[in-house]
């Protein structure tokens, strides 16, 4: 499995994959909405299935000693990879923006680990609406992607709004007994995360078996 997500790396991956996944600094920008780096995290998985398919990067896998179910595994795990990789990245920028813009963000929510539990929820549900329709067909990149980007940036509105209610207020905070509410909405983020993408990968796999190449 390794040499599979190798391969995606080195030949079937856009090099816009690597700039969105690199958006994850973002956080540490003045009065932005910091949901829209977990947007650019599903932009930049989708442009790279798009990529694959003008250069046939399915069909020519699929020439491979592989087994279809490896091939939907290979690219579940390179959308996983390109967006834990942006999380990582927006760590040591999310922890350092406490300290040079103590302010908070006024645009919405802070990068706080309620903002990570939403975004593992963001990421989940396009993932699972975009890779399980894409691979109905393998082909239709465009159709997957209007499909899964309309709820994906519903969630992520919903959590900008939110925090500009009052009885939500506590959603925005670093304080750590505010921190310390938000830790469950982290939790639930990543075992959500977590099942979807098993849910994901076993459902596209299904669909992938029964598409003639």
């Amino acid at each position: 499995m390794f040499n599979m997500l190798y391969k995606e790396i080195r030949l079937s991956a856009h090099p816009n994959l690597f700039i969105f996944t690199l958006l994850g600094m973002l956080v540490i920008v003045p009065a932005y909405p910091y949901g829209m780096v977990f947007i650019f995290g599903c932009l930049g998985p989708y442009i790279t299935m798009m990529y694959g398919r003008e250069t046939n990067d399915i069909y020519y896998t699929a020439l491979l000693p592989v087994k279809k179910t490896d091939i939907v595994k290979a690219k579940c795990l390179l959308f996983v990879l390109a967006q834990m990789t942006q999380i990582l990245i927006s760590l040591p920028f999310a922890i350092l923006r406490v300290y040079i813009l103590p302010d908070g963000n006024p645009a919405g929510i802070e990068a706080n680990l309620a903002y990570y539990g939403f975004g593992f929820i963001i990421y989940a549900v396009f993932n699972m609406i975009f890779l399980t329709t894409f691979f109905k067909t393998a082909y239709k990149a465009g159709k997957a992607f209007l499909l899964a980007i309309i709820p994906a940036t519903f969630c992520m509105i919903l959590m900008e709004v939110l925090v500009h209610f009052p009885k939500f207020k506590w959603l925005d905070s670093t304080k750590a007994y505010d921190l310390l509410k938000q830790s469950p909405i982290l939790v639930i983020g990543i075992v959500f995360y977590t099942i979807v993408m098993l849910l994901t990968y076993r459902v596209s796999a299904n669909r992938f078996k029964k598409v003639d190449l």
